[in-house]
């Protein structure tokens, strides 16, 4: 199947997928899955503009692990019968004590495998290495680099496009990451689109989505201590009690768009 003739896209994931942090109103967000289906809908549209709409569906919940995501959304995603998915998952089992690469992997091949096997054409990404935006996260490089690894490994095995955004520098800027430093912002948000649409081969777009911004001027002393401070009492602090209580910033969240319903045009997502 050509790339314009996708019909039935369905996104499986957590708050990345959800589309955390790119708002477009108080308490609801946009994303790249967002995006990625108007460039596809856009791409279906003028291929053969007497087309039935594109019909999207996005599960993704944010603080879902990986068996959570396969648990919850393997099944309805199977059911809508997609002929293109987007599974991405990960960041919520690497960034909590216990976390075991293996059964991580064996979930995403089976999420994988299953969407593979039913005819769907499956896309991922890898996890850039946050340390530049978020000085404590290279902690867990290591741990990030191994997973990145079995997931180029996993998908090649699967047949799953991989577009690698840890391999590309720009990922890592800290101008494309939102103030709690785990989420992209619009921008980031905007690029991981196009770069998913590129990769389809997407007849409108190029390859700018990897282009570096111009050099930045390097904080002071002073704000980088303020900045420090601020991110731990914002987002730090909120973070460790909340899980320290067991609790999750999925907890009560359902899914966006649960079900398939049509991407009429450009307009409806504004521009991708």
């Amino acid at each position: 199947m050509t790339a314009p003739y996708f019909s039935r896209y369905v996104a499986l994931g957590d708050s990345s997928t959800e589309g955390l942090d790119d708002p477009v109103a108080p308490g609801r967000y946009r994303g790249w899955a967002d995006r990625l289906a108007a460039h596809v809908a856009h791409a279906r549209l003028a291929a053969e503009p007497a087309a039935e709409p594109l019909l999207y569906a996005n599960l993704g919940v944010r603080g879902r692990k990986t068996r959570q995501i396969l648990d919850e959304q393997l099944a309805p995603a199977l059911a809508m019968k997609p002929d293109l998915a987007t599974v991405f998952s990960g960041t919520n089992d690497i960034i909590r004590s216990g976390f075991l690469l293996e059964p991580v992997i064996d979930d995403i091949r089976t999420m994988q495998r299953a969407l593979r096997e039913a005819g769907a054409t499956v896309l991922t990404i890898t996890m850039p290495d946050l340390s530049e935006v978020m000085p404590f996260a290279g902690r867990a490089a290591p741990k990030l680099r191994a997973f990145n690894a079995a997931v180029r490994e996993v998908s090649r095995e699967t047949g799953t496009i991989v577009v690698d955004l840890a391999a590309r520098p720009f990922a890592t800027d800290p101008r494309f990451w939102s103030e709690d430093r785990l989420h992209a912002n619009s921008e980031g948000h905007r690029r991981i689109a196009a770069a998913l649409a590129h990769a389809l081969g997407l007849p409108h777009v190029d390859d700018r989505w990897a282009e570096p911004l111009p050099p930045r001027p390097s904080p002071s002393a002073v704000q980088r201590v303020a900045r420090e401070l601020r991110w731990t009492r914002d987002y730090f602090i909120p973070w460790v009690w909340r899980h320290a209580r067991g609790r999750s910033s999925g907890d009560g969240i359902t899914a966006k768009r649960p079900h398939l319903s049509p991407v009429l045009d450009r307009a409806s997502h504004a521009s991708p």
